[in-house]
């Protein structure tokens, strides 16, 4: 019913920018289903920050594949279910820019776990997905890659199921509408 997905990019502008690698993790509301990585080719120099920040050079990508080249199995991953991410209107916009540059019109429910952890989670000094993590020991195995953290905003969320159900909202969680 979720599909909760992180991207890396090549910058923060989604017109400008292109994805370097996905993963995505199908999720039941109870567990994980099935996950999805790869790499992907951006077609363009990745900026020498963006490989300082994540590790990803322009020969890690080389030989990978293009968007256009998984489209299909990202539509399929995530059809009829809801686009889960940490700050999702980064990753659903860069992964409905990169549809539309292919004349295909990508639409998907989202839900976002940052929005959800400043409603379920107050207190906290940063919603960042790294200080999140850190203040609810979620360990993330490859900080700012798009498998790690896509992991990482999987346990986070499965906290966040966790908590709306103790907090007495059996409608939402039963429905899986968190908002």
């Amino acid at each position: 019913m979720f599909a909760i997905i992180d991207i890396e990019t090549t910058g923060h502008s989604a017109k400008f920018g292109k994805i370097t690698e996905i993963a995505l993790y199908q999720h039941n509301g109870q567990e994980v289903t099935h996950s999805f990585s790869t790499l992907i080719n951006p077609e363009m120099d990745i900026p020498y920050f963006i490989t300082e920040l994540t590790g990803i050079d322009n020969e890690m990508v080389k030989n990978a594949p293009k968007f256009y080249e998984v489209a299909k199995t990202i539509v399929e991953l995530t059809q009829g279910r809801t686009f889960v991410a940490h700050n999702v209107s980064f990753d659903y916009n860069f992964i409905k820019e990169e549809f539309n540059k292919l004349g295909y019109n990508y639409m998907q429910k989202t839900m976002c776990t940052v929005k959800l952890s400043r409603r379920l989670l107050p207190g906290h000094g940063s919603y960042s997905l790294g200080k999140l993590c850190s203040d609810l020991n979620i360990e993330i195995n490859g900080r700012h890659r798009a498998a790690g953290d896509a992991l990482a905003t999987v346990k986070l969320f499965e906290i966040l199921l966790q908590k709306n159900k103790l907090i007495g909202n059996p409608k939402a969680v039963d429905n899986f509408k968190l908002f």
